[in-house]
């Protein structure tokens, strides 16, 4: 039996009991045997194998067959219904699920946009039609998305968008340009905000429109990033249509539909995220070691701080966690996916300057530095031809961008503000 990764000390899973009102009860922890007795089975020899690697082929031939291997055991999109080609799994059950492949490191989706954002919204707020065009699609991985929400001039207030929708006889006109859009090339529908009433107040006048991408009057440019990758994306609608029954939610309810979605995006790794997080704090404390700055208090102490702030965000992973259970809804449960998103995103900024400062300059430049296969968070393969930088330098550039991408930090201080402490409403 392959022997999983070990946690850091104080985060050995499974967890329990802890004092938030939670336990993994006996049938949980039974499901948790099945999903690791599976991850055995199907990865490929020796992924639980210290120092395992896969070549170019044998990478190339694990992402074709991984995906088939996940719908055909059931686990993309695990918690959706049976009807809509889900296993049913309770909320319980759908966390041991992703802490498992989380703990086995193991790749859990087929698309984060389709898997994890729209298709969970089109559940709670689409229509019958609409859950049996689109969800088997995502399911499969035959339909990718894209997420249209920022705008050049509406980013922090989102509420304040201009892209428009007209209906003219069956069919919504767009117009108007989003911006950040990540994988917006290779998307075929985009879950798009459009202001849809101009005369109401703003976030009243706003629906949430399902949008084919491949289509006239819809233009996708990429931004280069300073790394050299052009994942994010402008997008500019000329007259680019979609169907009126492509409305989720309501006309002009899409400010609601929308905060459903960025509450996918913020809790979907309640209990899971601390986790890259961990990885990299291992690889630091090994450099450290091994370069002698282990003995520098002021990079102990750094160090120290970031192992304790990764237990603090898996408490408040716990506390989501507990809270869904209970099925809490006051405002101070609210507030608990701003007050995560925040905090973790400021702390990794702060941790991957530490990283920096423990391996040193070299670890800027392209041949050196900690491997791709053990460095979370790099976004591409430092032996890509023509790649600029390090795999570490790409986790630091990208990191600045986490305070920003689903929804700011100072937006997240004014929702923990006003919905825990009870402070006044920002003035407008």
């Amino acid at each position: 039996m392959p022997v999983y990764p070990p946690d850091l000390p104080g985060l050995d899973p499974p967890v329990n009991t802890c004092d938030m009102d939670l336990a993994y009860s006996t049938e949980a922890e039974a499901f948790r045997a099945t999903i690791r007795s599976w991850l055995v089975e199907n990865l490929p020899d020796g992924w639980f194998e210290p120092g395992f690697e896969m070549d170019a082929e044998q990478r190339k031939q694990f992402n074709e067959d991984w995906p088939k291997r996940l719908l055909e055991g059931g686990w993309i999109c695990a918690t959706w219904p049976t009807e809509y080609g889900g296993k049913g799994l309770s909320t319980i059950q759908g966390v041991v699920l992703a802490e498992e492949f989380a703990v086995a490191k193991a790749p859990m989706r087929a698309d984060f946009f389709g898997d994890t954002l729209v298709g969970p919204t089109i559940l709670q707020w689409g229509t019958e039609e609409q859950k049996q065009e689109f969800l088997p699609k995502i399911l499969t991985g035959q339909m990718r998305w894209c997420q249209g929400f920022s705008e050049p001039n509406s980013g922090s207030d989102l509420a304040s968008l201009k892209t428009t929708a007209m209906l003219d006889g069956e069919e919504w006109v767009i117009n108007g340009q989003k911006v950040w859009t990540t994988g917006g090339h290779h998307a075929d529908y985009c879950f798009l905000l459009t202001r849809t009433d101009p005369d109401a107040p703003k976030h009243k006048g706003i629906s949430y429109l399902l949008v084919p991408m491949r289509q006239p009057g819809v233009e996708v440019r990429g931004i280069t990033q300073p790394d050299g990758t052009a994942e994010f994306c402008e997008v500019f609608f000329d007259n680019a249509r979609c169907p009126k029954n492509n409305v989720v939610g309501g006309l002009n309810n899409g400010w609601i539909v929308a905060n459903t979605t960025l509450g996918f995006e913020r809790g979907q790794s309640a209990t899971t995220g601390y986790r890259r997080f961990q990885e990299e704090f291992k690889l630091m404390v090994q450099q450290a070691t091994d370069n002698g700055l282990i003995a520098d208090p002021i990079i102990r102490q750094r160090l120290a701080e970031y192992y304790s702030k990764i237990l603090i965000l898996r408490v408040h992973g716990l506390r989501s966690l507990s809270a869904t259970l209970n099925a809490k809804k006051d405002q101070s449960v609210v507030a608990l996916g701003a007050m995560n998103k925040m905090y973790w995103s400021e702390m990794h900024q702060q941790a991957t300057k530490l990283a920096l400062d423990i391996f040193g300059a070299d670890s800027m430049l392209i041949d050196s530095g900690p491997s791709t296969g053990s460095w979370p968070g790099a976004l591409r393969d430092k032996r890509r031809p023509g790649y600029p930088v390090s795999p570490m330098m790409s986790s630091f550039f990208f990191s600045r961008s986490e305070t920003i991408w689903g929804g700011t930090s100072q937006i997240q201080r004014n929702i923990v503000g006003e919905r825990i402490l009870g402070l006044p409403k920002e003035p407008r």
